[in-house]
């Protein structure tokens, strides 16, 4: 071995060296960043060659050491499972916000349709004992106003909650349209990326890092080529596939429910990621609806009912108290003068008719059915909390499993930086004794 050869092993070793240091100071500096796996630096030792030079014999050259490639630490299983519960999650996490904002909507509070209807009922029974009070008269005619209101703000809410499920809905698919875009770039610079350096790893995380996006909201079916490029489909159909790609939208049905469409033809619902927590949401946020139309048009036809059986102090059958079409929106009152409410009976009682209203209450009665609809929501509700607290576990051990092997370990990097820089300064005596031998060399000829 010549001295040459030592001058060739310690910059070899400087340079892979000082290599390491970087890939570790890269993973110090993104030991938070989201998506990001740990960088390690392989060296091989540098393959011999034989010399060429004129005056001396062909002899073994060493080379020392080199960088053999940037190593992403990863498993593709574990990627794969944090895809998955993350598509869970989404769709878990999407139904929660949404059941929420629908029973708020529903108002079961002391301002709401069974609040309301049972402080109207407590109104006519007041009344009852003493049909002739103005101001209890105007008690029962506030509290059928009530009802009525209490109709119309919960229609109001829920169909404002469709249109906010409708905005969500365009705005994630908005979300999906610019990961794919994004997707197709990173496949082309993959393609073109070589094996085991930086710049691929960097592509890699990326890639992931639009996959999640997508995933979450969105059960996509993933495959990758050697290169590492993706390749999407979705209901059997390419979304991305080398720098080719296709787009999603989402519209919006009369009765408030979504439609998926791809590249501009209706498609399958999602099955799973956020979409599909609001696109389910979206169905029952309808049902909800349709529930509070049919109860509102039955509130007025038990109540007007009830009423024309009645006769008013001038003796004249009770009028309609409330006006419907078809929605708990279109739900008004229409009599408004204390006079006019039917408080007889069709046989001479004062109070007959008022006492009768015990008739529309009861088993199939608007208060049964109003019960009836919290309770179903609430239970749902409950079960998609119970859902999602679930998931958020699965979840998080799953990215635990994951960091585990692809997560920055702070003090693991420390100890090699240290001995990466001792390693770095111990090449740097190997060329300077080099050089101290080349000198007492020179200095005895």
């Amino acid at each position: 071995m010549s001295a040459a050869d030592i001058f060739s092993i310690g910059a070899s070793g400087l340079r892979s060296f000082r290599t390491q240091m970087g890939a570790i100071s890269e993973n110090i500096s993104n030991a938070g960043t989201e998506n990001y796996n740990r960088r390690s630096v392989e060296l091989a030792e540098s393959s011999m060659s034989m010399a060429t030079e004129a005056l001396y014999v062909p002899r073994a050259s060493f080379g020392g050491s080199e960088v053999a490639g940037v190593r992403r630490a990863n498993d593709p299983y574990l990627d794969a499972n944090v895809r998955i519960t993350g598509t869970a999650l989404g769709s878990a996490s999407a139904r929660l916000r949404w059941l929420s904002d629908i029973e708020a909507a529903l108002k079961d509070d002391s301002r709401g349709v069974g609040s309301s209807l049972a402080t109207m009922y407590s109104a006519v029974t007041n009344l009852a004992a003493s049909p002739a009070d103005t101001s209890l008269r105007t008690n029962v005619l506030y509290g059928v106003e009530r009802v009525v209101v209490a109709f119309n703000e919960s229609s109001e809410a829920l169909e404002q909650t469709q249109a906010g499920l409708y905005q969500t809905a365009q705005g994630e698919a908005v979300i999906i349209n610019d990961a794919i875009k994004e997707l197709a770039r990173i496949n082309a610079s993959l393609v073109r990326s070589m094996d085991g350096t930086s710049n691929q790893a960097q592509l890699l995380d990326s890639r992931d890092a639009e996959l999640a996006k997508i995933t979450q909201r969105l059960n996509v079916d993933l495959s990758f080529t050697p290169s590492g490029a993706t390749v999407i489909t979705y209901n059997g159909t390419t979304v991305v596939q080398g720098e080719t790609t296709t787009s999603f939208a989402v519209t919006q049905n009369p009765d408030g429910t979504l439609n998926l469409l791809h590249e501009g033809t209706a498609t399958t619902a999602p099955a799973n990621g956020s979409l599909s927590g609001i696109f389910q949401s979206a169905d029952i946020a309808k049902q909800r609806l349709t529930t509070l139309d049919q109860l509102a048009v039955q509130f007025a036809n038990d109540i007007n009912t009830w009423h024309a059986q009645g006769l008013t102090d001038a003796n004249v059958a009770g009028g309609a108290m409330v006006s419907v079409g078809t929605t708990a929106a279109s739900l008004t009152m229409t009599i408004s003068d204390i006079a006019d409410l039917a408080t007889k009976s069709s046989d001479g009682r004062l109070n007959g008719n008022l006492i009768n209203i015990s008739t529309i209450r009861g088993n199939s009665s608007v208060e049964q059915g109003w019960s009836a609809l919290v309770l179903a929501h609430g239970n749902l509700l409950a079960t998609t909390k119970l859902e999602q607290e679930a998931a958020q576990v699965r979840d998080d051990n799953a990215r635990a499993a994951r960091e585990n092997v692809s997560g920055v370990d702070l003090d693991m990097e420390a100890a090699d930086l240290m001995r990466t820089q001792q390693a770095y300064q111990a090449c740097a005596k190997v060329i300077q004794a080099a050089r101290e031998i080349i000198d007492s060399v020179l200095r005895i000829v």
